[in-house]
């Protein structure tokens, strides 16, 4: 069957690229090939657009293998990324072994990965990195980020990189998770199972499985989340705590007065 993106994966990936200007006329795009369904879509939806000419840019896929066991077979991925004329690199790596002796396993494996990554495409002239994070992660990312580190923010869906000088662009943002877990209807690829030892046991699963218990509890629980995330306005909130510094000019002033 020759490859397609049905309509509605192809809607929802073009909004994104127009709305956030994820993809101009002239970019060389790296994409972060893990070998998940995620990635797989992304490599997919790019290399027939590129093909089509309906976005006018280079795109290639970067697999890093992290050196866990049992390790990266990378013909299937290679095989897709030709099915769809996505040129395929791949690079050996240590990042898991380095991660999982570490405090912060998780972190630090998406520490190294994404400065590797970054590392590679400046070296082979790429000037955008694509991520295949999609509307759950978006989510999930903004209620941890209160949780765990008590700040309302999430990722975005385009942001620059002044260090690396890279632009990061996640053009599957408008999409859910079970959007993109019915890509195998259409896209003949067999996902790479996780080799780490962590996964289904991180923070992001416990947030995600929290979302789900809620939803079932009130089904516009992922909604109203998703509505904050985007439109939640700081006039809202308490102002920022007073510092040492601040009580001690305010008792200054009081003096003064």
């Amino acid at each position: 069957m020759k490859p397609y993106l049905p309509k509605g994966y192809n809607q929802k990936i073009l909004r994104a690229i127009y709305e956030f200007a994820l993809i101009e006329p002239g970019d060389r795009i790296l994409i972060g090939f893990s070998g998940g369904k995620d990635s797989a879509l992304l490599v997919w939806a790019l290399g027939l657009m590129a093909q089509h000419r309906i976005i006018q840019a280079e795109v290639a896929a970067l697999t890093l293998d992290l050196g866990l066991e049992p390790r990266l077979n990378p013909e299937p991925l290679r095989e897709l990324c030709a099915r769809v004329g996505v040129e395929f690199y791949y690079l050996p790596t240590e990042i898991g072994p380095a991660a999982l002796a570490a405090d912060d396993p998780c972190a630090t494996c998406s520490f190294l990965r994404n400065g590797r990554l970054n590392r590679f495409a400046n070296r082979h002239q790429f000037n955008k990195v694509a991520l295949a994070h999609h509307h759950d992660d978006a989510v999930e990312t903004f209620l941890m980020s209160i949780l765990y580190s008590g700040q309302i923010r999430t990722f975005l869906p385009r942001t620059y990189l002044d260090r690396a000088r890279i632009t990061v662009v996640r053009p599957l943002v408008y999409l859910r998770e079970a959007e993109i877990k019915a890509t195998q209807e259409f896209i003949p690829y067999q996902p790479v199972a996780r080799s780490c030892p962590y996964d289904g046991y991180t923070y992001r699963q416990k947030v995600k499985d929290l979302i789900a218990a809620l939803n079932k509890e009130n089904p516009a629980v992922y909604a109203n989340l998703s509505k904050a995330m985007r439109a939640g306005r700081s006039l809202t909130l308490w102002p920022p705590a007073l510092t040492l510094s601040d009580k001690e000019r305010g008792r200054s002033d009081e003096d003064e007065e």
